[in-house]
């Protein structure tokens, strides 16, 4: 799959399953970035923190890189939740028994662009 060219951000090893955060991403994809902010505050879930903080700094890395830029007209091109290194540990159980405990996380790619001016 080709990349997007646009104004790019990304997070790595974040420390919650992608199952979790893939769901609120849906919420945001191919919406305003000005839209998609407003909807990423008023969720409760701690997914959408993260989704929030990678794109605004998309949207910091498109500002510096064109001065001239406003945030009305840039736009979620894509987003991308994949999911990274999951940590196994070993979970006591009874009786001298032991279960494995997979602690998943995930990585965040952002993509914005400008809309298209008519």
């Amino acid at each position: 799959m080709e990349a997007k060219k646009g104004f790019r951000a990304v997070s790595k090893n974040l420390p919650m399953s992608p199952s979790k955060i893939r769901p609120i991403a849906d919420h945001v994809r191919r919406k305003g970035y000005v839209e998609a902010i407003a909807i990423l505050e008023t969720l409760p879930n701690k997914g959408a923190g993260y989704l929030k903080k990678v794109i605004q700094s998309a949207a910091a890395n498109a500002m510096y890189q064109d001065q001239n830029l406003d945030e009305e007209s840039l736009f979620v091109a894509e987003l991308l939740v994949d999911g990274g290194p999951s940590r196994k540990t070993i979970w006591p159980r009874s009786r001298g028994r032991a279960d494995r405990q997979i602690k998943r996380s995930s990585h965040i790619s952002v993509v914005l662009d400008q809309k298209a001016v008519k």
